[in-house]
């Protein structure tokens, strides 16, 4: 995917195309028969599938319940046309919304529970739908299901005949397709594989984690149920059975299969996994074994699925656009100039921090000035990181109260005070190692507050000037994860810088830097000084706080021990025995 195109019409002739091409299909299709179901199968569970993609590839969220969704959609056109003579589009929609709002609840359960938890209650879910849809007789008609449900009309021409349905079927799937695969590149989907790379690191990008997690359940129950409609059209009789549990199964093994994170892989996955037992049955009484040997084995040594190997192949073949190509105009922050004021930017009173019995941090106050550079130093164990941690929103005070621009923020999340202005980098590296590096620093310069965050091109712009500032354009269609950990350093402080900050907090950003990496991140942050841009920095490295810090504040045991300017600190006998061992002179 070519990260650094903003056109939003990118894509729109080869969907044409297909669209074209499934038209053309639908009518050499034959109208009724063997070939014509598995072709009906094969597009509506496609559409199923993409809707998976967006929840589990894009957002990381795992759900074993499409065939629930599924069934809502088909649930919805069947006894909306054949109990209550609706037409098959207002059937298709009640299914469509009541899917989308019990996917929505489901989502829910993202808010306290993760991984095989909430996989456990998508199964609850999908059990209960299947025991409801068998036992409600009077309402769902049981397990004798629903027959001659009819096709409708579009445009005055009737979709009745099998061929002409499947040209629908096809353009719906084809439709699905390319609003997914334009999802991912899209500001939403970023959010999502942000939250599902590093929810942490995401909520401290401005990005509402949950209430990113809550609509991707929503989109996958509407793909989901959209798919299920169709299919009701497509085969007129349904019943419970087709919607069971042992379905979303698999729904999910046809994702798996194809490559989760790609609406191209579920399209290769599901017609995969239709076809293959169709063309595996000359193998008579053999051929179930050799079909699940195929799938066992395609999962086991292709884990990104089918188009995880093929997707970068193909793209080998495309000329990338050159990253260096593009001029841009610099950082904002660079256009400025600012000393030094009396202001307090972020000042904390009394803030604690208990767990259990210890006292990480004990009734600390410090005051920021703006347009500072402030260090806090102590060490290992004086609660540095913790307090950086509560300041940010990431754990709750035990006491105390933070206040930054003048206002408190002390019970707001960590979205929200990124949102107004406060940004962090991480002790342990925190980047979105399934996105490249432009799309990492994308996230940045897309936070709520920002002056371009809804500006595609704009955004585009401020993410490759922030890398042009820690001197990595040329990396930028890279992933992350491809590079050394000194650069993804750099690519998390340009992340951080892309979304125009007022006060930025370094956490130990030297830790693990060789002796060049921290020359040249000194280099970077003393270039970052006189710009107006409000610095607290928590690092052991003191040729590096003495080379930028103009105020000092000292932490031992969870508690303030000194405060004040660089040489009047470091030369603090309580200093001295807490952390430095020696008397240190003012550094050159």
């Amino acid at each position: 995917m070519n990260t650094l195109s903003a056109n939003p019409w990118r894509g729109l002739p080869a969907t044409a195309l297909a669209i074209a091409a499934s038209i053309a299909v639908a009518f050499i299709a034959p109208e009724s028969g063997y070939y014509l179901n598995i072709l009906m199968q094969a597009a509506t569970y496609a559409i199923g599938v993409v809707g998976l993609v967006v929840v589990l590839g894009y957002c990381g969220q795992i759900s074993i319940a499409q065939a629930a969704f599924f069934g809502i959609g088909a649930y919805g056109v069947a006894l909306g046309t054949v109990d209550h003579g609706l037409g098959f589009f207002a059937g298709a929609l009640i299914g469509v919304v009541v899917a989308g709002v019990l996917g929505l609840i489901l989502g829910l359960g993202s808010l306290r529970l993760g991984g095989h938890y909430l996989a456990m209650v998508s199964i609850s879910f999908q059990t209960i739908l299947t025991l409801v849809l068998t036992n409600w007789i009077s309402f769902t008609h049981g397990p004798d299901g629903v027959r001659n449900i009819p096709r409708p009309r579009l445009f005055g021409f009737s979709l009745e005949s099998g061929n002409s349905f499947l040209g629908l079927v096809l353009v719906a799937t084809v439709l699905a397709t390319f609003a997914v695969w334009r999802l991912k590149s899209s500001r939403l989907g970023r959010r999502m594989q942000a939250v599902r790379d590093n929810d942490l690191a995401a909520a401290t990008c401005g990005i509402d984690v949950f209430g990113t997690k809550v609509v991707a359940f929503g989109i996958s129950a509407v793909l989901g149920a959209v798919g299920g409609a169709l299919f009701a059209g497509g085969f007129q009789y349904i019943s419970p059975d087709q919607f069971s549990f042992a379905e979303s199964i698999v729904l999910l093994t046809m994702a798996l299969l194809g490559g989760v994170q790609s609406a191209f892989g579920a399209l290769i996955g599901t017609v995969l996994l239709v076809l293959l037992p169709e063309w595996l049955r000359f193998l008579r009484q053999v051929y179930l074994a050799v079909y699940g040997a195929a799938v066992i084995l395609i999962m086991v040594f292709l884990p990104d699925g089918l188009w995880g190997f093929v997707g970068p192949r193909l793209a080998a073949l495309r000329r990338p656009e050159d990253p260096t190509a593009r001029r841009v105009p610099p950082l904002p922050l660079l256009a400025r100039t600012g000393t030094p004021s009396e202001d307090s930017v972020l000042r904390v009173e009394g803030l604690a921090k208990h767990f259990g019995g210890l006292k990480a941090v004990d009734g600390v106050d410090l005051s920021v000035r703006r347009g500072t550079v402030h260090a806090l130093i102590g060490p290992n164990g004086s609660g540095k990181t913790t307090f950086i941690n509560v300041v940010t929103g990431l754990y709750k005070p035990t006491g105390g109260r933070i206040t930054f621009q003048g206002t408190d923020i002390t019970a707001t999340s960590p979205h929200q005070r990124n949102r107004r202005g406060l940004a962090r980098t991480y002790q342990n590296i925190r980047v979105f190692r399934g996105m490249t590096v432009l799309e990492n620093v994308m996230i940045g310069a897309e936070r709520p507050g920002n002056d371009v965050a809804r500006d595609p091109d704009a955004v585009l712009q401020r993410a490759l000037a922030a890398l042009d500032f820690v001197d990595m354009r040329a990396d930028a269609n890279r992933m992350v994860g491809e590079l050394s950990y000194g650069h993804q350093r750099y690519v998390e402080i340009a992340r951080a810088l892309a979304g125009s900050p007022e006060t930025l907090l370094l956490d130990e950003p030297a830790a693990g830097l060789n002796t060049t990496e921290k020359v040249e991140l000194g280099q970077l942050l003393r270039r970052l000084k006189g710009h107006g841009l409000t610095i607290l920095i928590v690092d052991h490295d003191m040729n590096l706080v003495e080379a930028v810090a103009d105020h000092i504040t000292v932490l031992n045991f969870g508690r303030r021990i000194a405060d004040g300017s660089p040489r009047d600190v470091l030369s603090h006998p309580d200093v001295i025995a807490a952390y430095l061992g020696e008397p240190r002179h003012e550094a050159a």
